[in-house]
This record gives structure tokens, sequence and C-alpha cells, in this order.
């Protein structure tokens, strides 16, 4: 499973000395939480997939380290010592250099803050996936996964940025069977909804046994029916607190073409399938008129190949 240069399908190549790297959003076609685990955190079992739409970060040579953030949800992104890129740069150079390392990075924040989305710690993976290959680190991406586990539970699966199984606390991935690259509409009310939040409201649970890793998925009538006996456990507790998660979710199932509706991570984001990419963009269209105040966005599963600049 491991590739030599860490590259992952969400890269593009160097230009010159700088590295464009994609952060896609994550998201979560299921997600079933087990028992808490000593450590404090839950058990988690979940398939993953990952969007076209997502982060954006260029990073060239510098003699420090630094972090700009642009982009429509600039201002929501935490700044300094607190962003996770710039925790996850300081992590790489210090466990695989026996000096200083430094980069400028310039971050497009295209995806909501605290929404489901994995933005965050899809950005930190995205970067630790730039410096290796611009500081010619040479780490494998396994490598890479390990040192993810130290930064939080869904940067693992972000590095991979690929169709993948994801168990324990988020820190066990493994790449599963490749997804069509499907029609989709993502939907955010606007609410920030903290996962702490989410998880201290919950109370039933799935628990992390009641599914399998897919067998072939070819088409989306494939996905759906394996997806038939799954939920998301934390869809419940997030819509007790922000109660716009159910308003998102009967917008998206009422919507025609729309054949499965569920919130993403622990929210607010919610997902729609689509059988047809006419039915997803009337549906944004549509969705995006009716409530002006919602992030609304029509994009697809990212298919394997998807991101990389040739």
């Amino acid at each position: 499973m491991s590739e030599p240069t860490g590259k992952s399908p969400a890269d593009a190549t160097i230009a010159g000395v700088r590295v464009t790297v994609r952060a896609p959003a994550k998201l979560n076609l299921f997600l079933h939480v087990g028992d808490k685990r000593p450590d404090g955190y839950h058990a988690l079992q979940s398939l993953v997939a990952f969007a076209e739409i997502g982060d954006v970060l260029s990073i060239a040579p510098a003699s420090e380290l630094s972090l700009t953030v642009t982009g429509a949800f600039a201002a929501q992104s935490p700044r300094g010592a607190g962003n996770l890129v710039l925790k996850a740069a300081r992590a790489l150079a210090e466990q695989y250099s026996r000096t200083p390392l430094g980069a400028a990075i310039a971050l497009e924040k295209n995806l909501p803050v605290a929404a489901g989305l994995g933005g965050g710690s899809a950005d930190a993976a995205a970067a630790l996936r730039a410096l290796n290959r611009l500081w010619a680190l040479e780490r494998s991406e396994d490598e890479l996964i390990e040192l993810a586990r130290t930064l939080g539970s869904d940067v693992p699966a972000c590095v991979l940025s690929r169709p993948c199984w994801m168990e324990g606390r988020g820190e066990h991935v493994s790449p599963t069977v490749s997804l069509p690259p499907l029609d989709l509409v993502l939907v955010n009310p606007g609410v920030l909804l903290p996962t702490e939040s989410v998880f201290a409201t919950l109370n039933a649970r799935t628990g992390t046994s009641a599914m399998e890793p897919p067998g072939r998925i070819e088409t989306l009538w494939d996905l759906v029916a394996y997806l038939e006996d799954s939920g998301n456990d934390l869809e419940s507790p997030a819509t007790h607190i922000q109660p716009d998660i159910d308003h998102v979710v009967e917008a998206l199932h009422n919507e025609p073409g729309c054949v499965f509706a569920l919130m993403s991570g622990s929210g607010a984001t919610c997902f729609g399938l689509f059988n047809d990419r006419e039915y997803a963009e009337g549906a944004a269209g549509r969705i995006a008129q009716d409530h002006p105040h919602w992030w609304v966005k029509a994009t697809r599963i990212a298919a394997p190949d998807v991101g990389t600049s040739r």
C-alpha cells in the first residue's frame, strides 16, 4: 500500500520549486460509534470517501515556516501556532530532519470550518504530503500516516485521500474498493458544530461490528444497497444541538434524483447522492435559492485519478 514519495491522488505535480496540493473534503458515507475507550475517545467505524471539492495548499521554499490563509472561510480558520497545518509541518520537520526546515504555506480555505468535512485534518494531511516532497524527505505513505495519528483522528484518512475503511478513533485506516465518481450535493446550514459537543450529547450507538468493508461497488445503486442498513450515529445528537440539520436532510430528500442523504462526520454538513449530474446541479441551485444563508455545492465523489496534474 505504500508509495515511496507519499504522493496521493489529491496531489498536484511540482511546478518549479512550488508544490500545490488539494485537500479534498472528507465524507463519512456511514459512521457508527462504539464504546468509549480508556483514552477517552469513542471507537468508530466508517467508510470514508473524498469529494472533488476542497481546500488548496500552495507551498514554496522559505527560511522559516509561515502560513497565510485566504478563501471564503479564511476568517473561521485558526491562525498562528493553533492551525493544524503548522502543527503538521513542525511535526514532520522534527521527526525527519536534523536541521530546521522552512516553507511559505498559502492555504485557500474553501470548506466551512467545524463542518464534518475534515477540513482542518485534510489541510494538515495535504501539508504532510506537500512538504514531504518539497523537503525531499522521501517518507512513505505509511510513515506519513503514522505521523498523522499524532495530529488528529481524521488526519490518517486524509493522508490517503481516497476511499478507505476507518476504525479505532480514526487512526486505523486502510484503502478499500474504488468508488465510481458519483454526483452529490453538499449542504451546510451555516452553523459551527464542535465535535466534542456532539459526542457529549450521544446516547444510542450502533457499535463497530454492524458493517464489513464493502465488496465491489461499480454503480450508485451498489453503494446505496451497501449503505441501506447503515447510518450516522452522530446525526441525532448533532440535530439536538442544531435542529437545522434536520431541515438540510429533508431538503435533500425532497429533491428529484436524490437517492440517499446523510450528515457527514460530526456535522453540520450533509450530503445527498444523486443519480445524475443534472439532478444534483438542479438541486443545488434550488436549495441555495431557498436558503441563501446555507453553503451549498454540487460536486462528485473523486475518481481515483482526480486531482493529479499531468
